[in-house]
């Protein structure tokens, strides 16, 4: 077995890896097929924490754009993604994968309140800790809880999990001839404005010097391949860190 070059990571997903049709609702089988990608990775020996998104369940622009204060549309989404962070702990342990849900919003009945010595014992344990509810603050997104949670557990690695194979330098759905980037500065991640990730996400990254690489969730293997270091996707980094 190849040796992974990362020994903890935190994979931030949409609520979309879980839908069903369109990337709505949560489809079972799709919580299966990311529980089984976790748990490929899990069988290198890599400690893994998860954020998931909810725009599966529920996007708060949609309440905004009719009124809603952003407060109340930002809670509810937080309140989505604890409902995509139970079904995909199902999931996992219908794998036989010990996982745990912590929730920035308590709800004991649940799930466990986010303890951060509590999340680290978890990961020590080889448990895979799944974080709901972002960071409990309307007005952070959850590549930001995402980014935060890395930070706080001692991850290695951010891994931005998404639809794309990389960041590229324009659109790819609607320009053919858009070239992806190996590697990126936060700075040059920042100054495109990518839309994989939020700039508050990266600023915390940049500032704490975690890496992070965007990569296309659905490819096989593509996770493992970033765990071992392979060359995929994007990497995002300081310009000094070795490749």
């Amino acid at each position: 077995m190849v040796t992974p070059r990362y020994k903890r990571v935190l994979l931030k997903v949409g609520g979309e890896a879980l839908g069903g049709v369109g990337g709505s609702g949560i489809n079972p089988i799709r919580a299966r097929e990311l529980a089984a990608k976790i748990k490929a990775v899990r069988g290198h020996g890599v400690d893994v924490a998860v954020v998931v998104g909810a725009g599966n369940l529920w996007r708060g622009k949609q309440g905004m754009d009719h009124g809603m204060d952003r407060a109340t549309a930002d809670h509810m989404g937080m309140l989505a993604t604890v409902m995509n962070a139970l079904a995909l702990r199902d999931a996992l342990e219908q794998l036989g994968v010990a996982a745990r849900v912590q929730t920035a919003i308590e709800m004991r009945g649940v799930a466990e309140p986010y303890i951060r010595l509590r999340a680290l014992r978890h990961l020590e344990k080889g448990r895979v800790v799944i974080f709901g509810a972002g960071t409990g603050n309307p007005y952070f997104t959850t590549d930001s809880a995402g980014a935060l949670r890395a930070l706080e557990v001692n991850a290695d690695l951010l891994i931005k999990a998404t639809k794309v194979d990389a960041v590229y330098d324009d659109d790819p759905t609607t320009h053919s001839d858009a070239k992806p980037f190996a590697e990126l500065s936060y700075i040059e991640a920042l100054n495109m404005q990518v839309g994989v990730m939020d700039s508050t996400a990266i600023s915390l990254c940049m500032d704490n010097n975690l890496p992070i690489v965007v990569v296309n969730l659905w490819r096989p293997q593509s996770i493992e391949r970033v765990v071992r270091g392979d060359p995929v996707g994007t990497l995002i980094c300081s310009p000094l860190r070795d490749a």
